[in-house]
């Protein structure tokens, strides 16, 4: 550290060049001290000793002491600054506050003055002194603009933001905090005029809606601390360290690692875990990234998480804002002050956990808030990131298929951590995160002068970008191939011959994918151990070899997992659907396909969905405009229109079908609807007119009902609206009639593949 500090020093007696003509003179030099004890102010007199600075002044950081030798400096004068940065004890290599710290009642980064000397003595690598970045007297005058009495408090905040940088090279940038938020942001003469106009504008007083806004940002702000930081990371660490191996994009990272060294972030991932934030901020620490500011729900406010929480970093932000104006205005300055400062943003655009293992569709309310930093060049640009991070399994998937099957949720508490911690102590397989290429928000709001279309589109596109690099995970293709064998057990030779030509495409297409596990027997065979461990594919071992199927009730387990991956997919599912018609027919009814499917699947504009679905086809049949479509179905090596579709359309037909059963000027009541559908659909499926159980999903059956909703089928009308509503069932049993017929034509070519006579 010492001669790291004297070149530092060096480097201001030199970059200043001397105070006057006399050869080989340099300028003076004044160092200001930020120092709380004795031992902090020897530990910096003994470092300016050893590094042979002999400043001019010495004068503490703060305080009315700076006023006057500072405004009497001459231009040439250097100013530097320093202070003693306390670190933890190192473990492992790593600096971390432990849970076991806080046996002393202290924090590492600052203890206590008694304890201070010993810790000098003892570990000496514990206390280095950091120093700031020089400045010339006339470079600060220059950047001030101010009078003389402001200079002081200018040049000490001036120090303090390069001590921190200072110390940042040491500790990481992980540990870049905000200070004091509140405080800036209600001294800011733009947030009180804002504050002047709301009050105006709600006909309240002016000091109510001040302290109503003051009180909305105390409850915001998360008041950040490295103490804290290190504490919930420790904590909670264990929910998903010992589940996954997580692999990470890391050239994505250093590709943001670049971008944000100028503009701010926001980083929105796919959600499909409780373990979502947590792994990617520990990701984010290991590569020394800073801490994003992550927006949670008010549910997750429980003790002792939610205190912690908050002073790591996690802002508690309401589900809905209402008509509160006062605390839309509190959001809106709150990020736009972060943003402005560079530090990151992290919310979950879904809305919450994916239910299906497939992309919910993004709500952008949210921001509109970041949208208004960028248009009132409070920022030049804010980047979103799409974050995909995708598992090979997760514990909670049951009870996520038990809330599709109509269970109530279960609340969060401290019972439910511990329930949750305790069964995330065994290795479930791998985690990936990756990170699609980032938005410029800037463009995109100049791209379209409508601002909410502008938001949409840019949602839209962060949900595309996720979907382009999430890996069809080994879990997703061995899902996909058991359950379209409906209520049928495969050897392991069987799966291997059914998954084979789907991981070919996946191949030839260049698909992200999460590596050649299903390339062996014994990869294959570990894929189905560990979905069997989880109860999730049933094992019969009585025979001549073992058989395997998706375990009785777990088929929305299962189809969760499939789901994942099958974004990859959708075009050549529609591709089969479409040889079905008849040449002239095909666009028709890939058009009405897309509009059928636009509530489940992120499809691109008119043009570029056709490019897609052409290259798809030509795959199949370079003549595929005038081939007989049944010929090009029997000749493809897969199919997969009733592996990736049917669930959704047989979803869509339960709710069509009770919607045409519905007297039309009676109200649908959305929850009472859903169960009907439930039911009935239990009902279709016993009588053989479902695929299998994964179709019985609340959450599929509400996606359909949006649909429904689109079509402005659904609020009470008169008795035309019966016949719409029947048109609607009656294409939706021809699009399932279709999906059947591949899934006829699969079966034919399967017999060879699976060993059953014709």
């Amino acid at each position: 550290m010492g001669d790291e500090v004297k070149g530092v020093l060096m480097g201001i007696a030199t970059e200043a060049g001397p105070a006057d003509d006399t050869a080989g003179a340099v300028a003076p030099t004044i160092l200001l001290v930020e120092a709380t004890s004795e031992v902090e102010r020897s530990l910096i007199g003994r470092w300016a000793e050893d590094s042979g600075l002999a400043p001019a002044r010495v004068l503490p950081l703060h305080g009315p002491a700076l006023t006057d030798p500072l405004a009497e400096a001459g231009d040439a004068t250097v100013v530097t600054a320093a202070r003693v940065a306390w670190l933890p004890r190192e473990r492992n290599g790593v600096r971390r506050v432990r849970w076991a710290d806080l046996v002393t009642l202290t924090d590492p980064r600052r203890p206590p003055a008694h304890r201070q000397a010993r810790i000098a003595r003892r570990e000496p690598d514990r206390a280095p002194v950091v120093v700031a970045e020089p400045a010339t007297v006339a470079d600060l005058r220059e950047r001030h603009g101010g009078d003389r009495a402001s200079f002081g408090p200018f040049v000490a905040g001036q120090a303090t933001l390069a001590l921190e940088r200072a110390e940042r090279a040491l500790v990481g940038d992980r540990y870049k905090v905000p200070k004091q938020i509140v405080e800036m942001i209600d001294a800011d003469p733009g947030f009180r005029r804002e504050i002047t106009a709301l009050a105006a504008k709600l006909d309240r007083p002016e000091a109510e809606v001040a302290q109503k806004a003051r009180t909305d940002l105390e409850g915001l702000v998360a008041s950040m601390s490295p103490m804290a930081v290190d504490l919930l990371a420790g904590a909670l660490r264990p929910l998903h360290a010992r589940a996954w191996d997580v692999q990470v994009d890391t050239a994505g990272l250093e590709r943001l690692r670049d971008l944000n060294r100028r503009d701010a972030l926001v980083f929105l991932p796919s959600h499909r875990s409780y373990a979502d934030p947590l792994l990617l901020a520990d990701v984010l620490a290991e590569h020394d990234f800073p801490r994003n500011h992550v927006l949670g729900g008010e549910n997750l406010r429980f003790w002792p998480v939610g205190p912690v929480a908050k002073r790591a970093g996690v802002v508690f932000i309401r589900r809905s804002f209402g008509d509160d104006e006062v605390y839309k205005l509190a959001v809106r300055e709150y990020f736009g002050f972060l943003l402005a400062k560079r530090f990151n943003l992290e919310w979950y655009m879904e809305g919450g956990r994916s239910r299906t293992g497939k992309l919910r569709p993004p709500k952008f309310g949210l921001l509109a808030n970041v949208a208004e930093a960028v248009e009132r060049d409070r920022v030049s640009d804010v980047h979103l990131v799409p974050v995909s991070i995708t598992y090979d399994q997760l514990r909670e998937v049951a009870a996520m298929a038990a809330e599709q099957a109509g269970a109530a949720k279960k609340g969060e508490g401290l019972a439910w951590l511990a329930r949750y911690a305790k069964a995330q102590l065994s290795q479930i397989g791998t985690a990936q995160v990756r990170f699609a290429e980032p938005i410029s928000l800037r463009a995109a709001l100049a791209a379209n002068p409508d601002r909410r279309l502008a938001l949409q589109k840019a949602a839209f596109e962060v949900a595309v970008g996720i979907n382009r690099v999430t890996p069809v995970m080994a879990t997703a293709l061995v899902t996909l191939a058991l359950l379209g064998v409906r209520d049928r057990a495969l050897t392991l030779g069987q799966v291997r011959r059914v998954v084979a030509p789907v991981r070919d495409y996946v191949l030839a297409r260049d698909l992200p994918h999460s590596g050649d596990s299903l390339e062996t027997d014994g990869g294959v065979r570990g894929v189905l151990a560990a979905l069997a461990a989880s109860n999730v594919v049933t094992t019969y071992g009585g025979g001549e070899e073992p058989v395997y199927a998706i375990e009785r009730g777990q088929h929305l387990v299962a189809a969760f997992y499939r789901n994942s991956g099958i974004h990859h997919f959708v075009d050549r599912a529609l591709a089969e659907l479409v040889l079905l018609s008849t040449p002239e027919q095909r666009w028709d009814t890939a058009y009405a396909l897309r509009d059928l499917l636009k509530f489940e699947f992120f499809f691109p504009d008119r043009d570029a969905f056709r490019a897609r679905l052409t290259a798809e086809l030509e795959r199949l049949d370079p003549a595929w405009e005038t081939a007989e479509g049944t010929a090009v179905l029997d000749r493809a090596p897969f199919l997969m229109a009733h592996r990736v579709l049917r669930s959704f359309v047989d979803a869509q037909l339960v709710v069509a079908e009770r919607l045409a059963a519905r007297e039309p000027r009676d109200p649908v009541v959305e929850k009472d609807f859903l169960d009907e559908c439930t039911g009935v659909g239990q009902q279709m499926l016993l009588q053989g007119r479902l695929h299998g159980p994964e179709s019985l999903s609340r959450e599929l059956f509400a996606s359909a009902l949006r649909l429904a909703k689109n079509l402005d089928l659904v609020d009470p009308g008169r008795d035309e609206l019966a016949g719409r509503r029947e048109d609607l069932a009656a294409r939706l049993r021809e699009v399932v009639g279709r999906v059947i017929t591949i899934d006829e034509i699969d079966a034919a070519s399967r017999r060879e593949v699976v060993g059953v006579a014709p």
